[in-house]
């Protein structure tokens, strides 16, 4: 098949979108991508990339298109807005002339923002190409649950525009079982919606716990509870940093934080506030490649959502990647994602913006055994084998395309 790839989000940043289409291209489809400059998550342009810079590139035989955008930038949200509106803009404008060829099938990758799908439905329409759509993040709920925006008119126009998306496209797909009931309320057939959920990168796997890479001289000593991902309002630090400080008393226990993001600044400034440096550290964003070695080095890894009804419906692609790696999971979730980790014994789940839980969770992990460890990362490895291994899904998702375009 010919695919167009549609997503604000793409190789060189870190988004789920980069494994499926090499693993796309891997199985002999012809994949071509169009996508902004990457800026995500630094808010500025990566080296070597500019508005005008490096518009078209090729790599691992998949054709890359990367139209203009404004940087997001930093904890602003006149520039966030502008970033994403300029992706649809430039995306509209200079789409049809990128991809003029003609194409079996358009996919969305529809993490936050879902005016990346307004580009691939117009390229739909003008092309008579029919268009997938696989839904990451619920909209206009992320919206209100971040805080982003509380306007009700405004939310109103976002519901109309994501009816017009949803009604628009010949299928979606849903992360979570749990998005099904939000787009039936866009009033879209049962039919036209399908549960395909994230895998982990074929990286992701454990690996030997003397293996190296650049920073692992950084972790501390003593039993690791390890943070990787993005540190935004949605991962609800307030809990994380609260529980650190009613670990503090064990000084073996230590916090390990990998990632950046928009509330990074604030974390930092929390720690120091706190004075709680030598139990919790920030170790900043290192390559995806080098995951699954800092994972080797944790004795537990952490997964935590604010408490809104929308983080209930989701499953943080994390899991899927602490679960590939065999490590038991400390998670501070309600709903899918608890459900997830209760289902697979592959950790211990706690009630979501409890601190002393949250604390008491890790505390509970450390008096463990390392035999007793091992066999909750080994239940998570055997979960993930039989919902979310990367090969099985692949095959899916071939099946689900091959039924689009055949109509």
């Amino acid at each position: 098949m010919k695919i167009l790839v549609v997503s604000q989000y793409f190789w060189p940043e870190d988004f789920r979108i980069n494994d499926l289409v090499n693993g796309l291209a891997g199985k002999g489809h012809k994949v071509t991508v169009l996508t902004g400059k990457p800026n995500y998550p630094v808010g500025k342009f990566f080296p070597g990339y500019g508005f005008f810079k490096k518009n078209v590139e090729h790599k691992d035989g998949v054709t890359i298109y990367r139209v203009p955008l404004i940087p997001r930038g930093q904890n602003n949200k006149i520039l966030l807005s502008l970033n994403y509106f300029s992706f649809v803009f430039f995306g509209m404008l200079l789409g049809p002339f990128y991809c003029r060829q003609k194409f079996d099938l358009i996919f969305v990758f529809s993490v936050s923002p879902i005016t990346t799908a307004i580009p691939a439905r117009f390229l739909g329409w003008l092309r008579k190409t029919p268009v997938i759509i696989w839904v990451q993040d619920l909209w206009p709920e992320s919206l209100t649950a971040t805080g982003a925006i509380s306007n009700k008119y405004i939310l109103k126009s976002v519901e109309v525009m994501v009816e017009w998306i949803y009604k628009g496209c010949g299928l979606v797909l849903v992360q979570s079982r749990a998005f099904t009931k939000s787009i039936l309320g866009f009033s879209v057939p049962e039919t036209k919606i399908k549960y395909f959920p994230n895998s982990a990168e074929s990286i992701y796997k454990a690996v030997v716990n003397d293996a190296q890479c650049e920073g692992i001289e950084l972790l501390p000593d003593g039993f690791i509870v390890m943070f990787a991902g993005n540190i935004g309002v949605a991962q609800d630090f307030e809990t994380i940093i609260e529980a650190a400080r009613l670990t503090e008393h064990k000084s073996n226990i230590h916090w390990v934080i990998l990632g950046e993001g928009r509330n990074y600044n604030w974390l930092k400034d929390e720690v120091e506030r706190l004075e709680i440096a030598k139990t919790f550290h920030l170790l900043g964003r290192y390559p995806m490649e080098d995951m699954p070695i800092f994972f080797a080095k944790a004795d537990a890894m952490l997964v935590s959502l604010k408490k809104a009804e929308i983080f209930s419906m989701t499953i943080p692609s994390k899991i899927q990647s602490y679960m590939a790696c065999a490590k038991p999971i400390i998670a501070s979730l309600e709903g899918e994602g608890a459900r997830v980790i209760e289902e697979s014994g592959a950790g211990i789940s706690v009630d979501i913006e409890k601190p002393q839980s949250l604390a008491n969770a890790v505390l509970t992990m450390e008096k463990m055994n390392h035999e007793e460890r091992v066999h909750m990362g080994v239940k998570g490895l055997e979960y993930y084998e039989k919902n979310f291994e990367r090969t099985m899904l692949l095959e899916q998702l071939e099946t689900i395309m091959t039924k689009v375009v055949e109509g």
